[in-house]
């Protein structure tokens, strides 16, 4: 899983390259606009295109049956009957290809969360640094330590936490960049990537995992961490970041499936995709 975080974390650096000083809204909607092309290609490929345009008609059919034969009750309970079957039967070829298709979206929603769902930090602001343990670690006879570069300033000693079995620092950046830091846990060193005051479009990673699928697959913007060491994650505290719209703040993920679905559904016809 590692590995193809890394294929798909370069295939998407380069898409969004151009869009790193521009509005983030630019960048959503080229990625949006990618999206609705492949879903629309993985769509057709897994569906059945002849039985749901058949299946389509046969409703369209059923809808006029219920105007020319309104005012006779038999056949319009009929037709309505007819009309649910062929319904069920539009859902169940539907189902394929959406199972299909939730596979790379979530992959792909995982590499938009970088991108869009986190703020790079602010130079000369303070934030949070988190370290959560595993179940076997004594947070009171193990020494804890953060080795960082002399821009980013450790201002607090570590905070143990007994539940949830975690340690936290205050830490100050003090200029832009990215910045390496080491979360000394015994005798074993961890390293965890901040952001400070990056561009209107930058990859920001707040939080790093063990080597479990689920958790690469949810956070691949980094390494994971060793699956038998002693450290169940690290998190830097970011702002979260929304993408503004006459004068509402959005969430990434609202704006991005609808973009996904506008396109889709504008570019269906000319990509003779029934859906």
């Amino acid at each position: 899983m590692a590995f193809l975080n890394s294929i798909l974390g370069k295939v998407f650096d380069i898409l969004l390259l151009p869009f790193r000083s521009l509005n983030p809204w630019a960048g959503m909607a080229f990625i949006s606009l990618l999206t609705g092309l492949l879903m629309l290609f993985i769509y057709r490929l897994a569906s059945n295109q002849a039985a749901i345009r058949a299946v389509k008609s046969r409703i369209k059919a059923h809808l006029l049956e219920l105007r020319l034969y309104k005012d006779n009750m038999g056949v319009t309970m009929k037709a309505q009957g007819r009309i649910l079957g062929a319904n069920l039967r539009y859902l169940a070829l539907n189902l394929k290809p959406l199972l299909v298709m939730i596979i790379p979206l979530v992959l792909i929603l995982a590499q938009l969360n970088l991108w869009f769902g986190a703020e790079a930090l602010a130079a000369g602001g303070s934030t949070i640094l988190k370290v959560k343990l595993g179940p076997g670690v004594d947070l009171q006879a193990t020494e804890f330590s953060v080795e960082a570069p002399p821009s980013v300033a450790v201002e607090t000693p570590p905070l143990r936490i007994e539940e949830p079995k975690e340690v936290d620092w205050r830490i100050q950046p003090a200029a832009a960049g990215r910045f390496d830091l080491g979360v000394k846990v015994g005798e074993t060193v961890y390293r965890k990537e901040i952001v400070v005051a990056g561009r209107s479009l930058e990859k920001v990673s707040p939080l790093k995992v063990r080597s479990r699928l689920l958790d690469q697959v949810l956070y691949p913007g980094e390494k994971p961490l060793p699956g038998d060491g002693r450290v169940e994650s690290i998190e830097v505290i970011h702002p979260a970041k929304r993408l503004s719209l006459f004068g509402l703040r959005l969430h990434w993920l609202i704006a991005y499936l609808g973009l996904s679905i506008i396109f889709g559904f504008a570019l269906k016809k000319p990509f003779r995709v029934e859906i």
